[in-house]
C-alpha cells in the first residue's frame, strides 16, 4: 500500500512510520519544513519518502505526491502540550489543517482517512468510556479532537452520497501510551529518569484510574485499521488503549516502576496540580479492537517499563564508553 502519514517525526507518528515500512508499505512522512526531528525517521529506509509541507497547506499534498496512495494517517498537530492544550487559537488551526488534510486525501483518491483522536474527547467520565456515549470534553484540546470527528465524519458521507468520493471515516481516541522515545515530561519518563537517578518526584495524587498502552501495540492496532479487507464500523470511532483488566489506580503504575527501578529515588503524592483537563478517570472499553479487528493488547506494563529500562541503561552506557 501507498500510505501518507503526518506528523511523522512525532513520537506515535515515527513509531507508526517504521511498522509500516517493516511491512513493506510505501510510506510518504509528512513533516514540517526544517524539522529539527528528522532523525525519528530511518535514513534512507527502502519505501519511505520525506515530505516537508506545512499543516495548513495539506489540501496541496498532491503537488509532492505524485501517484494516487490507498491510506492516509494525520497525525499531525501543533500545541499538544499540557500549557497549549487550553489555548483555544491554537486548537482552531489544528482543526482547519486536519479539513485540508481530508481534502489532501482526496486529491490521492484515498480509500481510508485515520485521524489520531484522543481519550480527552470522554471528557469527565467515571465508568467505562465507550465509543458510543456522548463527547464532552472539558479542555480546548479534547473539544478541537471531538470537532475534527464531527467534521470530517460529516464530509465523508456527504462527499459519498454526492458520489465526489467514498473515504472511510477512521477516528482513533488514544489513550496513554508510553514506550521508548517518548517525550521526556510524560509521567513515565519523568519517573524513570528520576527513580533510575536517584532522585525524588512531586506528584498529583494519583488517585485516578487509569490504563496504559505500549507503543507497538498502539501501532500494530492501527495496522490493522488500515489493512482491515471488509468496510470498517459505519461511524468509524475506536478506542485504542491497554487491556481493560489492567486498568487500575494511578499510584500502582507509580510504584510498580519504582519498584522495577530497584526501588531507587523516591516520590511524594499530592504536591503538583492536575493537568489541562483535571483528574480524569481513564476506563477504556476496547471491546471494538478486540471483537472487530482481532487486536489485543499484547505487551504488559512491567514487560514494556522494562524494555524502556533497558535501553536507558544501554544508551548510559554507551556514552561512557
Amino acid at each position: 500500500m501507498n500510505i501518507v502519514v503526518t506528523g511523522a517525526t512525532s513520537f506515535l507518528g515515527s513509531a507508526l512510520v517504521k511498522r509500516l515500512l517493516q511491512g513493506g508499505h510505501r510510506v510518504y512522512a509528512v513533516i514540517r519544513p526544517g524539522s529539527k526531528n528528522r532523525a525519528m525517521l530511518p535514513e534512507h529506509a527502502q519505501g519511505l519518502c520525506v515530505i516537508e509541507q506545512d499543516l495548513q497547506k495539506l489540501n496541496k499534498i498532491e503537488w509532492e505526491i505524485l501517484e494516487d496512495c490507498d491510506a492516509f494517517v494525520h497525525f499531525g498537530w501543533g500545541g499538544s502540550g499540557s500549557t497549549s492544550r487550553t489555548q483555544e487559537d491554537v486548537q482552531k488551526q489544528n482543526v482547519a489543517a486536519a479539513v485540508k488534510a481530508l481534502e489532501g486525501a482526496r486529491t490521492l483518491h484515498c480509500k481510508r482517512f485515520l485521524f489520531g483522536g484522543s481519550q480527552a474527547e470522554y471528557g469527565m467520565c467515571r465508568e467505562l468510556m465507550k465509543e458510543e456515549q456522548d463527547s464532552l470534553p472539558l479542555s480546548a484540546y479534547g473539544r478541537a479532537k471531538a470537532e475534527v470527528y464531527r467534521k470530517l465524519s460529516a464530509q465523508c458521507r456527504a462527499w459519498k452520497e454526492e458520489g465526489t468520493a467514498d473515504i472511510e471515516y477512521i477516528h482513533v481516541r488514544i489513550f496513554s501510551v508510553y514506550g521508548p522515545g517518548d517525550h521526556p515530561w510524560t509521567l513515565v519518563e519523568s519517573c524513570l529518569d528520576t527513580f533510575l537517578s536517584g532522585g525524588h518526584l512531586a506528584l498529583s495524587s494519583c488517585t485516578q484510574m487509569w490504563n496504559f498502552l505500549y507503543i507497538d501495540d498502539l501501532t500494530e492496532g492501527i495496522e490493522k485499521l488500515l489493512l482491515h479487507p471488509g468496510r470498517l464500523l459505519e461511524d468509524g470511532l475506536y478506542n485504542l488503549a491497554g487491556d481493560a483488566a489492567q486498568t487500575r489506580p494511578l499510584k500502582e503504575y507509580v510504584e510498580r516502576m519504582h519498584k522495577l527501578c530497584h526501588e531507587n529515588g523516591s516520590f511524594t503524592y499530592g504536591k503538583r496540580l492536575p493537568n489541562a483537563e483535571g483528574l480524569i478517570n481513564l476506563i477504556p472499553d476496547i471491546s471494538r479492537m478486540e471483537k472487530g479487528l482481532d487486536w489485543h493488547p499484547r505487551v504488559s506494563f512491567e514487560e514494556g517499563i522494562q524494555r524502556i529500562i533497558d535501553k536507558k541503561e544501554n544508551k548510559h552506557e554507551d556514552k561512557n564508553y
